[in-house]
């Protein structure tokens, strides 16, 4: 049973990292070139899985059901529990809106290629949240077995579109370098994102009972597999697409057709949307559940079915909304989710680790290794993720894609 929760926690940690920030992985790096986006991937993947580690050390002094709400209200008190409290709902909301907004758009577009009705994009976009929305409000469990079969799927078109793209790889293509400096602070913020998935953390290690060994097999492999999917998507789209051409290319839409139009198949541009649909939904789901956790615990309720169902009009109600009468407002709010996410994943395990470790009464059987030196390097490079962000948005930077 514990090694089916672990598949099944590895999974949804790695479906929630690989969602729709993968597909925009190649315009971020078509600027930069594949050896250089390589390095970025492999310390960001390091640095996420680390603190998402710290995350574990963490959760060992608090109930196994306990939310990032619960850790910073009890390590960091009133001060770093509404610091959390902005970080993960404009973090969550944000992301939650985007992929309802996205979602919702290519829900109605496969009703339609399916069944040949054609359904409102609004409608269409209630449909698909009250669907998802069902589903998380089931519990975990529900979540785990649907993303099983929905990875699984997602996998398999990858396989298909590498399949096509293989055979069509440029090895000069792949030895570009970057086209400009500025370009490879201006990836950074993408790439993070790219590696986020500590929201859905609490949810895990509720469903695994704390067990902090099965949390460390699910938390690294999970983490894992999203850098070996990022490696050869890597190579397949920058070694297919000239730099200069792949730099040109606005939007996913313009990716996919430059795809379909080197490799002559016209039906890569499907096989490529379906796989964008499995991407994104599995990532929905993983976000999802981490706010409707978060929301669940900062309600402070029982477990009823009325607190459950109170927790998924919250979760779900207020970014539904939002993709339904501002969608384009929302875009702009998104170049921030990165700094939301720093703040999440880096600075607050970093400052909350620091305090446990300096408090004698806090004595775990687990520690992550590294001391203050590691520390003080991890938040370095949240620093430099908060910077690079800011200065995309005044234009000292350029912005991708």
């Amino acid at each position: 049973m514990i090694n089916s929760k672990i598949l099944g926690s590895t999974l949804i940690i790695a479906g929630t990292t690989i969602g729709a920030g993968m597909l925009a992985l190649p315009l971020a790096s078509a600027g930069i070139g594949f050896p250089t986006s390589l390095t970025i991937m492999l310390v960001l993947w390091l640095l996420m899985t680390y603190t998402a580690l710290l995350m574990l050390e963490l959760h060992q002094y608090v109930p196994s059901n306990a939310t990032l709400h619960t850790l910073a209200k009890q390590f960091l008190g009133d001060k770093g529990k509404w610091v959390a409290s902005i970080a993960m709902l404009f973090l969550f909301y944000a992301l939650c809106s985007a992929y309802i907004a996205g979602g919702g758009g290519q829900f109605g577009e496969r009703i339609s290629q399916f069944t040949g009705i054609e359904v409102n994009g609004s409608i269409a976009t209630v449909i698909f949240t009250v669907i998802v929305a069902c589903i998380v409000t089931i519990g975990t469990r529900t979540v785990d077995h649907i993303n099983r079969v929905l990875f699984a799927t997602k996998l398999v078109t990858m396989i298909a579109v590498l399949f096509f793209l293989a055979p069509n790889v440029t090895e000069s293509y792949l030895l570009n370098m970057p086209l400009q400096q500025g370009l490879i602070v201006a990836s950074i913020p993408v790439i993070f994102t790219s590696f986020g998935f500590h929201g859905s953390i609490p949810a895990i290690v509720n469903y695994l009972d704390g067990d902090t060994k099965a949390l460390k097999k699910a938390v690294v492999i999970g983490s894992s597999i999203p850098l070996v999917v990022y490696l050869f998507w890597q190579i397949m789209t920058l070694g297919v697409i000239s730099q200069q051409e792949l730099s040109e290319s606005r939007g996913l839409s313009a990716l996919i057709s430059a795809l379909a139009t080197k490799i002559h198949f016209s039906q890569l541009d499907q096989i490529i949307g379906v796989f964008a649909d499995l991407a994104l939904l599995t990532s929905f789901l993983g976000v999802s559940l981490g706010l409707f956790e978060y929301l669940g615990d900062s309600l402070n309720k029982n477990n009823g079915k009325q607190n459950r169902v109170l927790s998924a009009f919250v979760t779900f109600l207020p970014p539904m909304c939002f993709a339904l009468f501002y969608p384009q407002g929302f875009i702009m709010a998104l170049g921030y989710a990165a700094i939301a996410l720093v703040v999440l994943a880096i600075f607050l395990p970093v400052v909350m680790i620091t305090k446990v470790r300096k408090d004698n009464r806090y004595e775990g059987t687990y520690r992550v290794k590294g001391g203050n030196v590691s520390l003080a390097l991890v938040s370095s490079f949240g620093v430099l993720i908060v910077a690079a962000q800011f200065l995309i948005t005044v234009g000292y930077l350029p912005s991708l894609g």
